[in-house]
């Protein structure tokens, strides 16, 4: 019997659900939910990140994890050897409609998985494309040309200035730095700005490993719209690469919406390779 436990798992239970999911992380799997994606959502808080996090269990095993990533849209992934299991995948559809308010709302899940199918046959559309990216870390990553610093502390305002003029919107401040680093899953992540020649920081990145021999995850990356066009989105991606590596992740991973040709440019330029397109699965109503 699937115990579908959709109310504040507490920030007691989230270590629990960290790390099921750097478990469940491995090279040849679909894009999916990584205690990476956790740790940036944790910029928000413990409290808030106990409260967006659900699990569903089974004897007391986790089989699926979700992230309620804003009001409208379930990231939720699957234990591997879980992800065709109908009593699970119909209990997921079901709790859905628990999680999510009305209105249109979306769901991501690994592409193959049973909910996939199910989530469509109840009507269910196919959102817009996103594209997924890898880098193998088996071999040495170049050094990436340009000055790189790890961000710590004293340096958490730097990486928040370039995340702000990086995306239009964005709310990210030192403050939510020390939150986002507090947090379990940052245990096992880097903060990275790069410079130019003339000592500005240009662009900056976050990396999150799921431990040795795991694939690891970018997010976020950006770089600042005073200083585009000069390669330094190549530079950052490199050194992401590299930082994963001496971390000892097997490989990284990130996606990005199909629509940013740019992005997906950048990254293939430093080192990523096409896969795929997924999508996620929206509601009108």
């Amino acid at each position: 019997m699937i115990e579908a436990m959709v109310t504040v798992l507490g920030v007691g239970g989230l270590s629990a659900a960290v790390d099921v999911l750097r478990e469940w992380q491995y090279d040849e799997a679909p894009m999916q939910l990584h205690p990476g994606d956790v740790g940036w959502f944790w910029r928000f808080g413990a409290e808030a990140t106990a409260v967006a996090v659900r699990t569903w269990s089974r004897d007391g095993r986790i089989l699926a994890v979700g992230l309620l990533d804003g009001r409208e849209l379930l990231r939720l992934t699957i234990a591997p050897d879980a992800q065709r299991d109908e009593e699970l995948a119909r209990q997921l559809v079901s709790d859905v409609s628990g999680v999510l308010p009305e209105g249109k709302v979306c769901v991501e899940v690994p592409s193959g998985v049973l909910v996939q199918e199910l989530l469509l046959a109840a009507g269910w559309s196919l959102d817009e494309p996103w594209t997924p990216l890898r880098r193998d870390l088996t071999e040495p990553v170049k050094d990436p040309g340009v000055r790189i610093e790890v961000i710590g502390p004293e340096h958490a305002h730097v990486q928040a200035a370039v995340l702000r003029a990086s995306f239009d919107g964005s709310t990210f401040t030192s403050e939510r730095w020390h939150a986002m680093a507090a947090g379990l899953p940052y245990a096992d992540a880097r903060s990275l700005v790069a410079y130019d020649d003339q000592g500005d920081a240009v662009a900056t990145v976050t990396v999150w490993s799921a431990g040795p021999g795991r694939p690891g995850l970018i997010e976020p990356m950006g770089v600042h719209r005073d200083h585009r066009g000069h390669g330094h989105g190549k530079a950052i991606t490199v050194a992401a690469a590299a930082a994963l590596r001496e971390m000892g992740s097997s490989s990284v991973f990130v996606c990005t919406p199909s629509s940013n040709v740019g992005a997906v440019a950048t990254y293939v330029s430093g080192g990523f390779e096409r896969l795929p397109e997924r999508r996620d699965l929206c509601r009108e109503v």
